[in-house]
């Protein structure tokens, strides 16, 4: 496992001794929490190829969530593919927002894994949504997560460029949509501007037109008082309020993740029809 971590720091990978350990325990087939009571065990050489495969495909920079099939998000286990966006521990932020209010009707905007969505509907019981993507592939990935997490019978999953084949009121609308601007692409970690999908992470633009779509249609998509809830770039909530409020929502709020970084941007839908 040492010699692991040696290789994948070698290659440039952050906290090389971290993803050792976690590859060690696939190939092992043991949970990684585990792993501590196999460290003296002989290596077989079963388990020893095993290892060698992973840290051939960590070492070329594939994320480890794609080379283990998933990574936890909010407590639950999520396959991740390479046709939807990795779930990230700082898209928590927006969940717990989500959930400081009841809400019986959710719109899933972008939904990919289902992460958000199928969090949401696994933590108040009564609830309903909707999740869009306008790619099948991850409406197919969503779709096998929403089984093993027992919330088909309480999720659509339709194939919808933003607002475009959503019809009715929602009490929530929520999104991590592709905020990174164009221009910032190529500063990516190469575990995500070579392996995730393109569509997910950036507009190809200012890294602003989500927000634009969302804010343009939010009004009309909405019960009074309803809530819009986003994830943004730690730079972007100015301008992210600022589209909000200029479309009519209000109570806006920027909201830091546990890092204290800008991470989502809350607003509502005034009371009285707008």
């Amino acid at each position: 496992m040492r010699a692991g971590a040696a290789r994948l720091g070698g290659a440039g990978v952050p906290d090389p001794g971290r993803d050792a350990r976690r590859l060690m325990a696939a190939a092992l087939g043991v949970e990684a929490g585990a792993l501590i009571a196999h460290l003296r065990d002989p290596l077989g050489e079963g388990a020893q190829a095993a290892f060698d495969g992973l840290l051939n495909r960590r070492e070329a920079r594939e994320p480890v969530s794609h080379i283990l099939g998933g990574r936890w998000f909010y407590g639950r286990w999520f396959e991740v593919t390479a046709d939807v966006l990795d779930p990230r521990p700082e898209t928590e932020a927006l969940i717990s927002c989500a959930l400081a209010e009841p809400f019986e009707k959710l719109l899933d905007l972008g939904t990919g894994s289902g992460a958000i969505a199928i969090s949401l509907l696994a933590e108040r019981a009564g609830a309903r949504a909707v999740g869009t993507d306008i790619s099948p592939e991850a409406l197919a990935v969503a779709g096998r997560n929403a089984v093993a997490h027992g919330v088909t019978p309480r999720l659509i999953l339709p194939l919808s460029d933003w607002f475009e084949d959503v019809g009715g009121r929602f009490d929530l609308i929520v999104s991590n949509p592709p905020y990174i601007a164009a221009g910032e692409m190529a500063g990516l970690e190469p575990e995500v501007r070579e392996w995730e999908p393109a569509v997910a992470l950036t507009d190809g633009g200012d890294g602003l037109s989500a927000y634009r779509a969302i804010a343009h249609g939010a009004p009309d998509h909405l019960r009074p008082g309803g809530r819009v809830i986003v994830e943004i770039g730690a730079t972007q909530g100015t301008a992210v309020a600022s589209l909000f409020r200029a479309a009519g929502l209000e109570e806006v709020a920027v909201h830091p993740d546990l890092g204290g970084a800008d991470r989502v941007v809350a607003a509502r839908a005034p009371l009285h029809e707008m």
